[in-house]
């Protein structure tokens, strides 16, 4: 038979012990809770930091689980199943609005694009399957962020670098935009990411109402946006189409 991994086990029993019980603990309690030298403890605890499944609270020491543990606990609903479910409305949404589609989900601090709908037109275009994009700058990114703990948490940490002179990275300021983008039901990149180009998207959510992924559009900025803002109905083609896909898995009316 083969022999368990000492080490391994320790972690999952530190991990359990962190789920339960107190919403923090500190070093001493972890280590004679589980009958290990502090040292041994201390160990395993950094690489569980290090890997993001524990964070280590600056000011009393004190650690609980952490976002990397609750984004894998959270991702039951398969990738594909959300690109099968989204396949005909995104292709509705391109048509009716003219534009590129695409979704998107989070993926190691960043959007990974899971879909994507050429522009309806005879232009020469890339397939971005695949790509990745910054959670702070742009429509689908700034979504995840807005609605899904583990992407906001994320998108706070990292490095907000600018891409254009629009960008938006002060913590503050970002917040703000989060903020506005609950209340409105989408967000929107205007020449934040990309000089000329803007997008919007809405949130997905799953028959729990969680966030699951995120669905935009993405053009010239002289197609997409009237007199400096986005224009309405492309805004409302976005969002049925989110609310299209999340009833189709199972979230019901939003």
């Amino acid at each position: 038979m083969a022999r368990n991994i000492q080490s391994l086990e320790r972690a999952a029993a530190m991990l359990r012990l962190l789920a339960g019980g107190e919403r923090r603990l500190g070093l001493s309690d972890i280590a004679s809770s589980l009958g290990l030298a502090k040292g041994t403890a201390h160990g395993i605890l950094r690489t569980l930091q290090q890997e993001g499944f524990v964070e280590q609270d600056d000011a009393s020491g004190r650690y609980q689980l952490g976002a990397e543990l609750l984004r894998l606990g959270t991702t039951y609903l398969d990738v594909h199943e959300l690109r099968a479910r989204a396949l005909v409305w995104t292709d509705d949404l391109a048509r009716s609005s003219g534009e590129s589609v695409y979704l998107g989900v989070l993926h190691q601090q960043g959007v990974l694009i899971v879909h994507h709908v050429f522009r309806p037109d005879d232009s020469r275009q890339v397939l971005e399957i695949g790509a990745m994009q910054p959670l702070h700058s742009t429509a689908l990114g700034k979504v995840l962020s807005a609605y899904d703990p583990v992407a906001h948490s994320e998108a706070i940490e990292a490095d907000r670098k600018p891409f254009t002179e629009r960008t938006v990275c002060e913590l503050e300021d970002f917040e703000h935009i989060l903020d506005m983008s609950r209340a409105r039901g989408y967000a929107a990149d205007v020449e934040e990411t990309w000089e000329g180009v803007a997008s919007v998207a809405a949130p997905i959510h799953d028959r729990r109402r969680m966030p699951v992924g995120a669905v935009g559009i993405t053009g010239a900025v002289e197609r997409l946006c009237l007199d400096g803002e986005l224009r309405p109905e492309l805004i409302a083609a976005v969002r049925d189409c989110a609310r299209a896909v999340s009833r189709d898995l199972g979230a019901g009316r939003f």
